[in-house]
């Protein structure tokens, strides 16, 4: 197995940890725009999974400009210092994704297997599954200690401990 750092530790413990990112998206305005969404972990396609209603502001704006970011956080922790909180911005390619070919499957897998209460929503026609292919990230772990990451490593995080 290939040596990993303490903060690509960090970085694959916050992503498996969190289930909720907020999303930003460019409107039609070339405003930014950020949503809530939760997400599921590929790791053999290297990307993030979220299931977004075709209604939604900002799967308009990641079909048009698919240029996206997501941030993941630490939860708050009351009277803690919020200025160390760790987080990772990651930065990714959106590609909405074809109902029943190979890409659309593992997605839905990976999703229902972290969110089974949502599995009647993956039968709803206005729900679709985007694959955010991660490119990047810029995890702060606490004071002093942020970078930047490269595609690889980060795809490397999204992968269960022990692989």
């Amino acid at each position: 197995m290939l040596h990993e750092s303490r903060l690509t530790l960090e970085l694959r413990a916050l992503l498996h940890a969190r289930r909720v990112a907020a999303l930003g998206t460019i409107g039609d305005d070339s405003n930014p725009f950020v949503s809530m969404v939760p997400y599921a972990m590929e790791p053999s396609l290297g990307c993030l999974v979220i299931h977004v209603s075709g209604l939604a502001a900002h799967t308009g704006n990641l079909q048009a400009r698919p240029n996206v970011s997501l941030l993941v956080m630490h939860a708050e922790v009351e009277g803690g210092p919020v200025h160390a909180l760790p987080r990772a911005t990651l930065d990714g390619l959106a590609r909405v994704l074809e109902a029943g070919n190979p890409a659309w499957e593992t997605c839905q897998a990976a999703y229902v297997k972290r969110f089974p209460e949502a599995q009647f929503m993956t039968q709803l026609g206005d729900f679709r599954f985007v694959a955010i292919e991660l490119n990047g990230a810029r995890q702060v772990a606490g004071f002093g200690a942020a970078r930047s990451i490269d595609e690889d490593e980060v795809r490397r995080a999204l992968e269960p401990a022990g692989q």
